[in-house]
């Protein structure tokens, strides 16, 4: 008998995929490498995130997983019920009552000292610990009758400041009265139950069962409803553990996340579809898409040939089909001016950019040294991605400018401020042997050394398209005399001038300097005005921006210029 013909193809297995209780391959996986990256940026390499920690951060639809809302209702039902319960049996007036009553009794059981009476009445009568706790600091003796007293009389008024809280808090409707004792361990009780109600609710909110405190639910939730509860943590935690591998996050041998290239290019994508979606619904927002035309980059898109258009592009497939499709039965066949069809082109000219990113100490203010690499890593996904003809090149910028790989910008921190003196004028001989730069304070802001440094790069660069991109808070406090480098604060004239040098030479050379400009808790006007004046002096431009929008800006900025070049 013949065998059954057997069908060609591929079989699929998919391991560890339950399509009961797991996410169905179709729906998008949540996004694990923000999480991360926020976190990388945050703390650089000194710090890395936890499985835990990664798992509290993410947020997945708790309707993915079957039988994961049913299940948490049941445990919130259930502390709600106890909660009902207690509120339901007691009441409050009689503990209030025998609180203020045992204050009084407590307050009077010793005579203070006379110099101290007056006072000690006003703190008994205003019920104020503080008034209290001062009373025995101006007492003489420590270790006397009166210090010892003043003690007890304030847990007693703190145990009478829990009853009136417990009363305040909560709505008490039943009869049975509590003494003070039991008044504490109920407003204990219903803390804890409150810090549950809210773990849970987050918890059906994205899926995080990691925020429930398990030890602590042990006390209300019977043994099945514990099991229930911690073979659901189990399986959002391997299911988002997958996630991260799949993402680009490895964990290292210290169980720890680490990056991989695959998670940088994925923020990076997620980072400018943010950009550019803020950006087309801004009112000032003008980015536009790639200029269409003769180009050297050929599009997926097609246009009828049009008289001008290089044949080079031509998209012989479809020209043929429209010719075949207008007459097949002509011989020879022969193409006419609208069957051919040609690829659309975008121009990518060639330019070459450099990044100085201010990390001196004053950008730990408000985070801005976050919003600088950030701000790196969308820049520099944009023009691998859009313009990979381009040259991009990044430098930190503190007391010395250096060059940094673009895979260490997400490791860079704000540096450490190592002198507080309101006035600080140091200079050192950097060409001397017994000299280094870990022994410079790292702190100041050197923006000659940023624009040197910039320079020297794009000098070897073949393009009239040449720029440099400043993002600094203020004024310079750090410049180079030769090998003598200044430190001085507060900004000197000296440091302005020799800045201006620097940026003068750039502008021969037919650098661009773009500077933005970043809030600073020390920004003044004469910030602001140093700013104009480099940009007017060099026929720059100066940004002011927001540190949050830092990424917007600077990528908005690029891509306008991008277009301004083209045209």
């Amino acid at each position: 008998m013949p065998s059954p013909k057997s069908h060609g193809g591929v079989i699929h297995t998919y391991q560890k995929y339950d399509p009961v209780n797991l996410p169905s391959p179709t729906q998008p996986p949540p996004d694990m490498v923000s999480s991360a990256f926020e976190h990388s940026l945050m703390f650089g390499k000194f710090r890395k995130l936890t499985p835990a920690e990664l798992a509290k951060a993410v947020k997945i639809d708790p309707s993915q997983i079957q039988g994961f809302g049913p299940s948490l209702d049941a445990v919130r039902a259930m502390l709600e019920e106890r909660k009902r319960k207690i509120l339901e049996k007691y009441e409050t007036d009689t503990v209030q009552d025998l609180a203020a009553k045992q204050l009084v009794q407590k307050s009077r059981e010793m005579k203070p000292p006379k110099k101290l009476a007056d006072r000690y009445r006003q703190a008994i009568h205003h019920e104020q610990i503080y008034d209290l706790e001062r009373l025995w600091y101006a007492n003489d003796d420590d270790h006397s009758p009166f210090a010892h007293h003043l003690l007890q009389v304030m847990q007693v008024m703190g145990d009478k400041y829990q009853v009136d809280e417990l009363a305040a808090k909560y709505e008490f409707t039943g009869r049975e009265s509590m003494t003070i004792p039991e008044a504490l361990e109920i407003k204990e009780l219903l803390e804890k139950i409150d810090e549950l109600l809210d773990q849970v609710q987050e918890a059906m909110e994205n899926a995080t069962i990691g925020v429930i405190d398990m030890e602590e639910l042990q006390e209300f939730a019977d043994s099945a409803q514990m099991e229930e509860l911690q073979k659901l943590q189990q399986q959002v935690e391997d299911y988002l553990r997958e996630m991260a591998e799949r993402q680009g996050l490895d964990l290292d041998a210290n169980g720890a996340f680490q990056l991989t290239p695959e998670a940088y290019r994925i923020f990076q994508g997620k980072l400018l579809s943010r950009i550019f979606s803020q950006l087309q619904a801004s009112r000032t927002g003008r980015h536009q898409g790639p200029i269409i035309g003769e180009g050297s980059v050929e599009m997926q898109q097609t246009k009828t040939y049009e008289f001008g258009d290089s044949l080079t592009h031509m998209d012989m497939p479809q020209s043929i089909i429209n010719m075949l499709l207008r007459d097949a039965s002509s011989q020879p066949l022969k193409f006419r001016n609208d069957d051919i069809e040609v690829h659309r082109t975008r121009n990518s000219p060639k330019c070459a950019t450099v990044v100085v990113m201010d990390l001196s100490g004053s950008t730990r203010y408000n985070g801005q040294y976050v919003n600088v690499k950030r701000m790196a890593l969308a820049l520099d996904g944009l023009i691998r991605k859009e313009y990979p003809g381009d040259y991009l090149q990044f430098v930190e910028m503190a007391s010395f400018a250096k060059p940094v790989p673009r895979g260490e910008i997400i490791n860079l921190l704000p540096k450490p401020v190592t002198i507080s003196d309101p006035v600080v004028q140091l200079k050192v001989d950097m060409s001397r042997t017994d000299v280094s730069e870990p022994m410079i304070p790292p702190h100041f802001t050197n923006i000659q050394h940023g624009l040197q440094t910039a320079r020297r790069f794009l000098a070897t660069q073949d393009t009239p398209n040449r720029q440099v991109i400043v993002i600094t808070d203020g004024l310079p406090t750090a410049h180079f005399e030769e090998s003598w480098l200044y430190l001085l604060y507060p900004p000197h004239e000296r440091t302005e001038e020799f800045t201006f040098r620097e940026a003068m030479l750039c502008q021969r050379e037919g650098i661009t300097i773009n500077i933005f400009l970043v809030p600073s808790w020390s920004q003044t006007e004469e910030d602001i005005h140093f700013a104009r004046k480099l940009a007017e002096t060099t026929k720059g431009r100066v940004i002011f921006t927001a540190g949050d929008d830092l990424d917007r800006f600077v990528v908005w900025d690029y891509v306008s210029r991008k277009r301004e070049i083209i045209g």
